[in-house]
């Protein structure tokens, strides 16, 4: 998940005396349960009926899914689609503190396939890649970190017919494509625009492959 940063205090310090943040799971064999997160100030999950479209949108294609959650903070995402069926979900986010949460809170859940990568994301792009078939995307909002992911993510991180799912800005439009995606579904909730993308090979035979509401 997205980490959006504050003047009020630096990115990556939790507030003092201050219980962890929770989220619910909206969905899967954990659904309904709660899970903490760290209070950081920088953490912004997806809202729930922003998941739980997504998640509607997925639903064909996430039972076995090895994903990615590359900017993962709470880690919302990845944890939604272990709880949907996902096989796999390599969690990255650079935060020490959010790394050692995610691992406390997979091996409390029992999730089989997670891993985590306290890693900066566009590092973690440069290793040896290994191809996902859903990748979720929530960079900082403030960051023009979306045009580098899309320029690298087609270097061997996506099989084939993957959907990559992008958080942005609900003003802000979507940096350039790489060649053979396409904008599946769109909308937007409040100040926050969702979207998922296809490659080329899940677009065909497509006759729409825009559906922009709000």
């Amino acid at each position: 998940m997205a980490r959006v940063p504050s003047n009020r205090r630096p990115v990556g310090k939790s507030t003092s005396n201050e219980l962890p943040h929770r989220l619910r799971i909206v969905g899967g064999r954990w659904r309904g349960m709660r899970i903490g997160f760290p209070a950081i100030e920088a953490i912004r999950p997806s809202p729930d009926r922003v998941r739980e479209t997504l998640f509607n949108w997925l639903q064909t294609h996430i039972v076995g899914a090895r994903c990615l959650d590359l900017f993962a903070g709470s880690g919302a995402l990845g944890i939604e689609a272990l709880s949907r069926g996902a096989s796999a979900v390599t969690f990255v986010d650079r935060e020490p503190q959010i790394g050692r949460h995610l691992n406390e809170t997979l091996q409390r859940l029992g999730a089989a396939g997670a891993t985590v990568k306290t890693e900066d994301s566009l590092r973690f792009l440069e290793r040896a890649p290994q191809p996902f078939d859903v990748v979720f995307l929530d960079p900082p909002f403030a960051s023009t970190l979306l045009q580098t992911v899309f320029s690298r993510l087609p270097q061997g991180w996506l099989a084939p017919s993957a959907h990559i799912y992008v958080e942005c800005p609900a003003d802000t439009p979507l940096p350039p494509l790489a060649p053979g995606w396409a904008v599946y579904r769109s909308k937007v909730a409040g100040q926050v625009g969702y979207h998922l993308l296809r490659t080329r090979e899940s677009t065909q035979g497509v006759a729409s492959v825009e559906e922009v509401s709000t």
